[in-house]
């Protein structure tokens, strides 16, 4: 499915918070979206969740518009979320139960996912007997056991320390990668978004807008040896001085 948004906007009490934006998902894609403190990443979010309601605008999916929650749409916040009196398996199926899957087709997919994030082997243990990265990877395999057409992730890494991080990104990208998820993920950390994106999408603050939509023209498969590169640092740099205003906007 194509995720499309026009011209959406967001007030409350009157202060409008998102004004302008438009974006376009294809199938497939991963984009990250950064911004200072502000700029309604997360709101953004949420309204593509359907947790919101946008004030002006449309957002639609495949021409059908966002109206509320829905399968098609996955969603992993920071904390992960998980329920602490189900078993790992038990979170990862959770929404299964809601969608017209026989039983068998239902172990399957849990099954599938735990295998996919590397922890079938802790299927029958509790959230809290995982370390945080596990914790994640759950609630991961969670959103996409639905097969939802979008993954929305809103900085799903940023509890956790820097070497088990940036495990989890490469983690993320290679389950892209084997799954074909399209996936929005917003994150403060842009390193991040330029190690994983093939998009970066750059919101000013005050009220939110999109300032730049860069593309990352970097290898398929990512490395962390690749922030090292020239090109990589360059466009670390220009995502940075976006944040900052210290280059012009880009249409």
């Amino acid at each position: 499915m194509t995720l499309v948004l026009r011209d959406v906007a967001k007030e409350y009490g009157g202060k409008r918070v998102l004004d302008g934006i438009g974006l376009e998902l294809d199938p497939g894609d991963f984009v990250c979206m950064v911004g200072a403190s502000g700029s309604g990443k997360s709101t953004l979010l949420s309204m593509i969740a359907g947790l919101e309601q946008v004030t002006g605008g449309t957002m639609e999916l495949d021409g059908v518009p966002v109206s509320g929650p829905g399968p098609e749409r996955g969603l992993v916040f920071q904390s992960g979320a998980l329920f602490p009196f189900l078993t790992v398996a038990e979170n990862v199926g959770f929404g299964l139960r809601l969608l017209p899957l026989k039983a068998a087709e239902r172990r399957r997919r849990v099954e599938w996912y735990l295998s996919e994030v590397g922890l079938l082997p802790l299927a029958d243990a509790l959230p809290k007997e995982l370390s945080g990265g596990e914790r994640q990877r759950v609630a991961i395999a969670r959103a996409l056991a639905c097969e939802p057409s979008v993954l929305l992730l809103d900085e799903p890494f940023g509890a956790l320390d820097v070497q088990t991080k940036e495990d989890m990104q490469l983690f993320l990208h290679q389950v892209w990668r084997d799954t074909g998820a399209t996936v929005l993920m917003v994150t403060h950390d842009v390193e991040e978004a330029v190690l994983l994106g093939r998009r970066v999408i750059v919101l000013t603050s005050d009220p939110g807008r999109v300032a730049a939509e860069l593309p990352v023209p970097l290898p398929g498969r990512r490395e962390l040896a690749i922030k090292r590169t020239p090109d990589f640092l360059a466009l670390r740099a220009t995502v940075e001085d976006l944040i900052r205003g210290k280059v012009p906007a880009r249409d």
